[in-house]
């Protein structure tokens, strides 16, 4: 089975179904794709993250840190150093107004107002120098009680903290670490089994099947339907003018231009019903749905029906008064109406059969009223046809053939209605194909039935 002749009249459905498989494709795309781009996301905020909290930062912040205890002490320094400077200053100053006062003493022209003055001045010196002095020691003195508190007191007791809290910090991510692994371990299985149901649900999928799958739910058993037929009509024409005998009247069913115009005849049971394959549904929605067929189709017999007794009263007036239009303008929709009337007829007997098969029902056969079957008969000739119609006694009922045909296959005939032949066996053509694929033919022996209209060569 392939689709290619199981579902060749199935094109909405392969559609669908294709094209569903793209959807699914496409969508499998787009998750991996968006998925990508979440992972690439991912890493490059992981590669952020570790940069950011990376060992080289803490050695900056350690820098700072130390940078500002360092500017801290930088500034106690500096007021000792300050104070050591200034008394330095000071001292230096002192000593040159003492040596000013010594060479003004020793000066014989220096005056003791200007003695007094020197002296005054290295006076004042020494004072300053003295309280730089005093400054100079007690700075000196603070500044050693800062380092030996900040040396032997202060930073072992900040650093023994420290080293209590590095402990616990490297305690609670190490316990961190743990947990971290643990938890990554109880989901991997989780993970490795739904990796593994991917795999194996990959490796079990059957594309030839899935296929076959879609055959088996949409195939119709419909065959395709065979060549149109050439008919030269021109040679009926010339065979009719040149002798006027009925063996070359036009391809119609010669059968329906002999029934009595009052005989009431029902569908061809016979007929094989390739109509939409029901039985893979369950009993109950089988009847369901074929009640749903014969109402769908009752109502479209009783159109058609009532738009050839329409068609016929039109026909009617018109041959009263020619005034009002040509009644042979009608003639062809009102032997398309028959034709439908007919397989509509057939097709609602094919779905009774199976309705009655499944225990829906008892099977009602619609009998068609003499005027349908008047209407295929009368109208679908012309006035010089119908002459061959009183040759005959309304009572005379037979099957005429309308041609030759030679089997091309071997047919087995196992259908309900159809019949058996051999390859290049000749049958008799006893109605044509009307549209389902099937031709109604006679075998030298006798038998009537259906075979396939593609399995024969009509001569």
């Amino acid at each position: 089975m392939d689709w290619g002749s199981d579902l060749w009249d199935q094109h909405d459905v392969i559609e669908r179904h294709t094209q569903s498989g793209l959807d699914l494709l496409e969508r499998y795309v787009k998750f991996v794709k968006e998925r990508a781009e979440i992972e690439q996301n991912y890493a490059k905020q992981l590669r952020n993250l570790c940069k950011k909290y990376s060992r080289r930062g803490v050695k900056e912040d350690q820098d700072t840190n130390e940078l500002e205890c360092l500017t801290d002490l930088c500034a106690s320094v500096l007021v000792y150093i300050q104070s050591k400077k200034r008394f330095e200053k000071e001292w230096r100053d002192a000593e040159k107004a003492n040596q000013q006062t010594e060479r003004v003493q020793q000066d014989a022209n220096a005056t003791k107002a200007d003695v007094d003055k020197a002296k005054q001045h290295a006076h004042i010196r020494v004072h300053l120098a003295d309280e730089c002095k005093n400054e100079y020691a007690s700075q000196l003195q603070k500044y050693n009680k800062e380092q030996n508190n900040f040396y032997h007191s202060e930073i072992p007791s900040v650093y023994k903290k420290l080293q209590e809290m590095e402990e616990r910090r490297i305690r609670l991510l190490a316990d961190g670490y743990v947990q971290f692994s643990e938890t990554e371990k109880n989901v991997l299985p989780n993970i490795n089994k739904c990796l593994d149901a991917i795999s194996s649900t990959g490796r079990n999928i059957n594309e030839k099947q899935d296929t076959m799958a879609l055959v088996e739910q949409y195939k119709s058993g419909a065959v395709p339907p065979a060549e149109v037929e050439f008919e030269d009509y021109s040679q009926t024409v010339r065979a009719a003018t040149s002798d006027n005998t009925v063996t070359h009247l036009p391809k119609v069913r010669i059968k329906q231009l002999f029934l009595k115009k009052n005989k009431v005849t029902s569908p061809d049971k016979n007929l094989p019903s390739f109509l939409e394959d029901l039985s893979r549904l369950p009993l109950d929605e089988r009847r369901r749905r074929l009640q749903e067929k014969i109402d769908d189709i009752q109502k479209e017999l009783q159109r058609e029906t009532e738009q050839s007794e329409a068609l016929m009263k039109m026909k009617g007036v018109y041959e009263q008064n020619s005034q009002l239009g040509d009644p042979s303008s009608l003639q062809p929709q009102i032997t398309q109406t028959a034709h439908n009337i007919a397989r509509l007829r057939g097709e609602l007997n094919k779905y009774q059969v199976q309705l009655t098969e499944a225990g829906g029902g008892t099977l009602q056969h619609t009998p068609a009223s003499s005027e349908h079957i008047s209407v295929l008969s009368e109208s679908s000739l012309s006035p010089s046809e119908n002459i061959y119609e009183c040759e005959f006694d309304e009572d005379f009922d037979v099957d005429v053939p309308i041609g030759q045909c030679t089997a091309l296959y071997d047919f087995d005939g196992s259908s309900e209605g159809a019949v058996s032949m051999h390859v290049g066996e000749q049958l008799s053509l006893m109605q044509e194909d009307q549209g389902d694929g099937w031709v109604r033919v006679q075998r030298a022996n006798g038998d009537v039935g259906y075979v396939p209209a593609s399995y024969i060569q009509i001569i």
